[in-house]
């Protein structure tokens, strides 16, 4: 899949591997240099990743939790 790069080195990733890979405005992508040329990996945000254990705690709650592990050297 070819991409254009503009005068300040942008690219548009296109709509279907946004799709394929929930990229949505906002996130974050790791550039990582190989042998082969340029890996691409999306960050997955916090709010993503909570869901199996939804009804147990929310996404505030959740990262006060983390911030205290994270302070007690426990993470």
């Amino acid at each position: 899949m070819e991409v254009l790069v503009t005068r300040k080195g942008q690219v548009t990733i296109p709509i279907e591997l946004r799709r394929k890979y929930k990229i949505k405005e906002g996130m974050k992508i790791i550039f990582e240099d190989s042998t082969s040329g340029i890996i691409l990996k999306v960050i997955p945000r916090l709010q993503d990743l909570i869901g199996a254990d939804a009804e147990k705690a929310d996404l505030q709650e959740t990262i006060k939790i983390l911030d205290k592990m994270r302070s007690e050297d426990r993470y």
